[in-house]
């Protein structure tokens, strides 16, 4: 068994809690669109998609990709305006990338978003200086529940997949870690503790969290759970 060699991040609902305002500006959208689709129902089943793909799932018939890119750009514009001054990090998520840092972890950082949403938190928290990595939606062919994103984070950070660690907010991020070959720690920011398959810990922030306790965890956890293909389907309506 590999020892515990890096650290992937998720972004949003991960470094920080925005689920509610990315739920709202979905919302707004539909309205917009004369959609009654419930988006926070949805991003609880297909949050950590592209926003292209969440869109799409919505529609029951084909929309073309300009049009989606259309929409998926003015959910965008909803978003940073309601979220723009509520921008902040995890609780502890700080303190606990300095640990991790200090304990000799890679850390990489493995999103749906795209580079400049990516800008809009990173930089303005001034989180970037924390990883060694940044993989975005520009970066790989297939998003989540696809393992294509922790796979590309864990080359670029030039360690094998079973030394990693990826911490997200998602049921299709959680099984995204496990295609890559990654054990996971889910962050109840979204979901309850019983939505995920099985991860090493659910916590609620990075408060009291430490990499020593990580390390203890991932040994208890010797192989990594095997993905489950009911729980990476990302067709929406499953859910209505």
């Amino acid at each position: 068994m590999a020892d515990l060699q890096g650290l992937i991040f998720d972004m949003d609902g991960v470094l920080l809690d925005n689920t509610a305002y990315q739920a709202r500006a979905f919302q707004l959208l539909f309205r917009d669109l004369g959609l009654t689709t419930n988006a926070r129902r949805l991003l609880r089943r297909l949050n950590g998609m592209p926003a292209t793909a969440i869109l799409q799932s919505v529609f029951r018939h084909e929309v073309p990709k300009k049009q989606l890119e259309e929409y998926a750009t003015q959910r965008e514009f909803l978003y940073r305006t309601l979220y723009w001054s509520h921008r902040r990090a995890l609780a502890g998520l700080v303190p606990f990338l300095e640990a991790a840092r200090g304990a000799g972890l890679k850390i990489g950082l493995g999103t749906g978003s795209v580079s400049a949403t990516l800008s809009y938190v990173l930089d303005h928290l001034d989180l970037r200086r924390h990883f060694d990595v940044i993989v975005g939606a520009d970066d790989v062919q297939k998003g989540k529940p696809h393992a294509d994103t922790y796979a590309v984070v864990a080359r670029q950070l030039g360690l094998p997949p079973a030394a990693c660690v990826v911490f997200e907010d998602a049921i299709l991020g959680e099984q995204a870690a496990y295609r890559a070959g990654m054990r996971c720690v889910a962050v109840a920011t979204t979901l309850r503790a019983e939505d995920f398959q099985q991860p090493l810990a659910v916590i609620a922030d990075f408060e009291g969290f430490t990499p020593d306790k990580l390390r203890a965890l991932f040994a208890q956890q010797t192989q990594v759970p095997k993905p489950r293909a009911a729980l990476a389907r990302r067709q929406y309506a499953q859910q209505q």
